[in-house]
């Protein structure tokens, strides 16, 4: 993504959270602020170049404007991305979506869009999803 570098596992994993933020049209602070955490924190994060990071969120949006670009993105991912990350990604995902409290609308159907993509076993899914929805419960 940088100087015409291909994408990155780790880049794929950035991608795919920014598209979750984005695709309700309205980027939340709380998701920014999940996503920067998940970045900083994570294991799968550890050789993440963070000076990638405004270039690799100029190609989601440039992406997400055009008519067929959520399947081009879709595919520069599941060209990065080892399948053993497949419900990392699908996780970290889930996370972004609930960080404001509430899946619904684009996001929920965002979420629908990549189980497909990342061929998600549904048993699966709904343990992700389950889990996030713990992580982000409030009192």
């Amino acid at each position: 993504m940088i100087e015409d570098a291909p994408m990155t596992a780790q880049d794929a994993l950035v991608a795919l959270m920014i598209a979750v933020s984005a695709s309700d049209a309205d980027i939340r602070t709380a998701e920014l602020v999940r996503i920067n955490n998940m970045i900083n924190h994570l294991p799968v994060f550890a050789e993440f170049d963070e000076i990638r990071l405004p270039r690799l969120s100029q190609t989601v949006f440039d992406l997400l404007e055009q008519e067929d670009g959520l399947d081009a993105l879709f595919g520069l991912i599941r060209d990065a991305l080892p399948e053993k990350l497949f419900e990392t990604a699908y996780a970290l995902s889930c996370d972004v979506a609930a960080a404001d409290g509430r899946i619904e609308g684009a996001e929920a159907r965002m979420l629908e869009e990549i189980r497909h993509e990342l061929d998600i076993d549904r048993l699966h899914a709904a343990a992700i999803e389950r889990g996030a929805r713990a992580r982000h419960m409030t009192i």
